[in-house]
C-alpha cells in the first residue's frame, strides 16, 4: 500500500477512523473465509429485548428471522487495557517517497483502535522521541476514541514539519511501564534504530514492562527493499543520518554485503532476545499491508483471555 493510495483513500472517507474502519472491515471479512473464522471480534451474544430499552443494540435479522426481539449483549465490563506507543523519531520518517515508517506505524494504530472497540476493550496511546511527548491511560469511551483518531490525524499532518528528533526509546519505555495502569497489552511501533551499544539497556526497560505485568507485542517497522536488502543502484549516494544530519558518500556494491551481514545479525538478535524475556516480537515491512498486524493482536488476545 503505498502513500499515494493511503493519502487518496484518507481524502475519499473523510477522517482516519473512517479509513481504520475501512481496513478492519476487510480484515474481518478476510478471516470469515480464513481458518481463523474462530475469532469473536464483534459481540459475545444475544438476549430478549426488554421492552422500554433503547432499540439501538436490536438484531433486526435475527427478528427477521424470528419474528423475536433479540439485543446484541456487549461485555459489559473491559476485558483488556491496551496501550499503543509510536515511535515519532526522524529515522521513523524514512522513506520521503511513498509511505514512511511512521505513517505505516500511524495508520495500523488507527486500525487497532477500531478493532479494540469494537471488543470493547480500553486503549490509550504514547508517541516518543527525545522525550514522551504524550501519554494518555486506557479508556474505551467513544469520546476518547475521537481524541485518539484526532491526535494521530493531526500528527499525520505535521510530522515531515518536524526539526531533527533523535530516539530516546530507553526512557520513555520507563516511563510507560509505570505511567500504564498493570497488566495491560503494550503494543509498540518502532525502527529499533538506536546505539546497537544500547541494546542491553533497551531490553532493561522492556523487561521493565513485563515485570509490571503487561503483556508485550514489539513491531519492528523497517522498509525491507531500504534496510534489510539494501537494494540500492550501484552508484554514489550520499546518505543522510535523518536524526543528527550526519552525511556519508559511498556506493552500495562495495559495503552491501557486509552491511546485509551486520543488519540480518541484528534484526536475528532482537528477535532472539525478545524471545527470551517473553515478548512477542513482529517483523513488520512497510511494504506488507495492516493485516498481519491486527491478526498479530487478536491472536494475542485470544491467548490472553
Amino acid at each position: 500500500m503505498t502513500k499515494t493510495i493511503d493519502r487518496l483513500r484518507l481524502a475519499q472517507f473523510g477522517n482516519l477512523e473512517l479509513l481504520a474502519k475501512q481496513v478492519v472491515e476487510g480484515f474481518i471479512t478476510g478471516l470469515h473465509k480464513s481458518p481463523f473464522h474462530g475469532f469473536s471480534v464483534e459481540f459475545a451474544e444475544h438476549r430478549l429485548y426488554n421492552p422500554g430499552e433503547s432499540t439501538r443494540n436490536i438484531d433486526w435479522r435475527l427478528y427477521g428471522r424470528s419474528e423475536k426481539l433479540f439485543t446484541k449483549k456487549y461485555e459489559e465490563e473491559t476485558n483488556l487495557r491496551c496501550q499503543l506507543v509510536i515511535d515519532d523519531s526522524s529515522s521513523m520518517y524514512f522513506p520521503q517517497e511513498g509511505i514512511s515508517k511512521f505513517e505505516y506505524s500511524v495508520y495500523a494504530a488507527a486500525s487497532l483502535i477500531e478493532m479494540l472497540k469494537r471488543q470493547r476493550d480500553a486503549v490509550g496511546l504514547s508517541f516518543f522521541n527525545e522525550t514522551l511527548e504524550l501519554h494518555t491511560a486506557a479508556k474505551s469511551s467513544l469520546l476518547h476514541h475521537r481524541y485518539l483518531y484526532s491526535e494521530l490525524e493531526k500528527r499525520l499532518s505535521t510530522y515531515q514539519e518536524k526539526s531533527k528528533k533523535q530516539t530516546a526509546a530507553i526512557s520513555a519505555l520507563h516511563a510507560i511501564a509505570e505511567l500504564t495502569h498493570k497488566r495491560s497489552l503494550v503494543v509498540i511501533f518502532s525502527d529499533l534504530l538506536d546505539d546497537p551499544s544500547h541494546t542491553d539497556a533497551l531490553f532493561d526497560a522492556l523487561q521493565h514492562l513485563k515485570h509490571n505485568k503487561h503483556e508485550v507485542i514489539l513491531f519492528h517497522v523497517h522498509h525491507e527493499g531500504f534496510e534489510k536488502s539494501f537494494q540500492l543502484e550501484d552508484r554514489p549516494y550520499q546518505l543522510i543520518d535523518m536524526e543528527t544530519g550526519e552525511r556519508m558518500l559511498l556506493r552500495p556494491g562495495e559495503v552491501r554485503e557486509k552491511y546485509q551481514a551486520a543488519i540480518d545479525r541484528y534484526f536475528e538478535e532482537l528477535s532472539l532476545r525478545c524471545l527470551n524475556n517473553g515478548i512477542d516480537f513482529m517483523p513488520a515491512p512497510i511494504e506488507d499491508g495492516y493485516n498481519q498486524v491486527l491478526l498479530k493482536y487478536l491472536l494475542k488476545r485470544q491467548q490472553l483471555y
